[in-house]
């Protein structure tokens, strides 16, 4: 994005302040400055993750790691990074719904709009802001689907670290903050950038209920119930389908326990606050969901994206594990479906309903 003749340079610490000031009048709740530029741990890290094929099935991240490791491969004009948070914080402990067998648990960010419009609908925003205000200057926005290493950029950038669960964890706003990234030929003043402040805590580890973490930052996608219910594309390994309860879409855990969480606040963006509908709901209404009426429940959220197969899926591994006689029925009843990972999961959901606890 640019605009027309060139404005004065402005100095990097007057440019820095006003777009702090910009983006929190627009809605950001954290706002840092860093260098287009990051250490080549950043690099390492990444290749020992894909070495090992934690990824799993997500080949992208192989396809443009050098652009994920180096902002500048992505865009070789970029001079500095701004990195800017949304606070999607819940009101009640998402965990809360996991003893509640008959009712799913979908993901604190996935209850009501797709972040990813949200946060890009701002950062445009900001951008046009920045470009009518520095004409001659270029930039770029990237929300989470661009080869951008976001948590190594904020945490250089002061809006957080990246902790053992390999999340950014926010002294302000615990581990609840939704990315995003302008990039910039702009110089601008770096804020100071942050330390990791886990020490020995190892909750979020301890906490997770596939043992995806192979040991503190190293997570194993493969193993993830928020890899195993959105981006496996297959039947889930029965290995992990008794461990993911009522998880239907992405896993909380490992975020809902940080102690760092308690200087967290609840999200004020309308977008972000969770739908009624979407809070508790009952695994039998779910599971009956043809692919219109998926649609028509999840239109504008991030869930419709794994469509209707993919989601009713997790519906009847979630059926399986409720322990509910009641639910057979529901499941018996897909036992034949068109789709053969849906049928699978249903004839699965069917036989462990019929074994006695």
């Amino acid at each position: 994005m640019e605009a027309g003749p060139a404005s004065p340079a402005p100095s990097p610490d007057a440019a820095s302040a006003a777009i702090r000031d910009e983006a929190l009048r627009l809605g950001f709740d954290a706002v840092g400055f860093a260098p287009a530029h990051l250490g080549p741990e950043v690099r390492q890290r990444l290749d020992a993750f894909l070495a090992a094929g934690m990824q799993g099935g997500m080949g992208w991240l192989a396809d443009r790691a050098e652009q994920r490791a180096h902002p500048r491969a992505l865009w070789p004009e970029a001079v500095s990074v701004i990195a800017l948070g949304m606070n999607y914080g819940p009101e009640e402990d998402p965990l809360s719904i996991l003893g509640q067998r008959d009712r799913a648990a979908i993901s604190v960010y996935a209850r009501n709009k797709d972040y990813h419009d949200i946060v890009k609908k701002r950062l445009k925003a900001l951008a046009r802001w920045m470009v009518d205000r520095w004409r001659g200057s270029e930039l770029k926005v990237f929300v989470d689907t661009a080869p951008v290493a976001e948590k190594p950029l904020a945490q250089q950038a002061g809006l957080g670290w990246q902790g053992k669960h390999s999340n950014l964890v926010s002294r302000t706003h615990g581990s609840w903050l939704f990315l995003g990234e302008i990039y910039t030929t702009l110089d601008l003043a770096p804020s100071a950038p942050e330390v990791d402040h886990c020490g020995r805590c190892t909750r979020c580890l301890s906490a997770c209920p596939t043992d995806a973490f192979v040991g503190p930052y190293r997570l194993d996608a493969r193993r993830c119930v928020s890899y195993l219910t959105i981006e496996h594309k297959g039947p889930i390994p029965e290995e992990f389908r008794a461990a993911m309860g009522n998880r239907i879409y992405g896993c909380d855990d490992c975020l809902a326990v940080c102690p760092w969480n308690k200087f967290a606040q609840a999200a004020r963006e309308p977008g972000l606050m969770p739908r009624e509908d979407l809070n508790t709901p009952r695994l039998a209404a779910l599971a009956a969901l043809d692919d219109a009426a998926f649609r028509a429940l999840f239109s504008g959220s991030p869930v419709k994206r794994i469509g209707r197969d993919r989601f009713v899926r997790n519906v009847l591994i979630a059926i399986g594990n409720s322990g509910d006689a009641g639910l057979r029925p529901v499941a018996k009843q897909l036992t034949a479906d068109p789709d053969p990972v849906v049928a699978e999961a249903a004839q699965w959901a069917v036989r462990r309903l019929n074994t006695p606890a």
